[in-house]
């Protein structure tokens, strides 16, 4: 059985925090580079929201890693 939907998005959450912090910005400044509200990247971090493939996109570009870095 796989991961279940939750425990991914806190993982998600998670590493997009951890990479972000890695890289010394700010969760205001990699919002403003990923084209999303910092409120809904507070909410992505903390595992609470459901960001769209798209979103997944641009925070993976705005982090400059691939999508395999960001997933659990």
């Amino acid at each position: 059985m796989g991961i279940s939907y939750s425990k991914a998005s806190q993982l998600f959450g998670e590493k997009v925090r951890a990479l972000r912090l890695k890289d010394g910005i700010s969760q205001e400044t990699l919002a403003y580079k990923a084209g999303i509200e910092r409120s809904y990247m507070g909410q992505i971090e903390r595992g609470i929201a459901n960001p769209s493939f798209k979103k997944i996109l641009s925070i993976a570009n705005a982090l400059g890693v691939g999508l395999k870095e960001l997933t659990p």
